[in-house]
């Protein structure tokens, strides 16, 4: 098989979170470019409306949904959406995220933890449930790609809560694999190192990301489209055979951690 025919989504329903932004968006654009129908979905109305005309214009199906993905009923409301506009959802990117204010471990509020558990752990795993659910019941194979960090592997000071929740990311995604694979569903993960996106600009255009840029081995961030032929491997029949697996795509940052 060519690899355009093994990459080529066609067909395919994706719904992508955090989808108004960052790699969301870029995640989106990926999975459209290649074909898939894609539900994008995000709390900002507003950015998410223009992001989906941007879409239209270049030929891709697309549908907007405002929803929290701390909120059930916002998630079985974008599933019906996105179900009524194009079938059931085959492709599911959970992207959106929240970042940590910077604070030592002694240090973190309990609403602190649990805002950033609810967004980057609890939401991964039931929009993940909810989409297998649906896969199961309309008996359809597909891909679930969950959005991890290098920061599940190794932790920096000051980010306790998010490791932990990225790092348990990667657990869910091995334990949701082991039940769904023999059922056709895929779960996988990817772990990006550094990229510059609405959360962390600020931070990263500063002097703490001058010294982390120095720590990556290929000397830089990641850029657009770094992330592209991972998700669309994962998304795609060319990642047939890969589930429980979670890709590190972070310019050789890990490598040298573990080193």
């Amino acid at each position: 098989m060519k690899a355009a025919e093994m990459f080529d989504l066609t067909g395919r329903v994706a719904l992508v979170t955090g989808a108004s932004s960052g790699l969301g968006q870029q995640f989106a654009r990926a999975l459209a470019d290649n074909g898939a129908a894609v539900a994008l979905v995000a709390r900002r109305a507003d950015r998410l409306e223009a992001f989906r005309a941007e879409l239209e214009k270049t030929g891709a199906k697309t549908i907007a949904i405002t929803a929290d993905v701390n909120s059930r009923d916002d998630m079985i409301r974008a599933f019906d959406e996105a179900e009524k506009a194009f079938g059931t959802v085959t492709i599911l990117v959970n992207n959106a995220g929240v970042a940590q204010q910077s604070v030592r471990a002694t240090e973190v509020t309990p609403e602190e933890w649990r805002r950033v558990l609810s967004t980057d752990l609890d939401a991964v795993f039931y929009w993940a449930q909810e989409a297998a659910r649906r896969m199961l019941a309309a008996k359809q194979p597909g891909a679930i790609v969950n959005i991890a960090s290098v920061l599940g592997f190794g932790v920096s000071k000051g980010v306790a809560a998010y490791a932990v929740a990225k790092a348990a990311v990667v657990q869910t995604t091995k334990a949701l694999s082991v039940e769904l694979a023999f059922k056709g569903v895929r779960v996988n993960a990817i772990a990006p190192g550094w990229f510059v996106t609405d959360i962390n600009g600020s931070y990263l255009e500063g002097e703490a990301g001058a010294k982390l840029k120095r720590e990556i081995p290929m000397g830089r961030f990641g850029q657009a489209g770094d992330l592209d032929g991972t998700l669309l491997l994962l998304a795609s029949d060319a990642g047939a055979y890969i589930t429980g697996a979670t890709i590190v795509v972070d310019g050789g940052q890990i490598v040298q951690i573990k080193g």
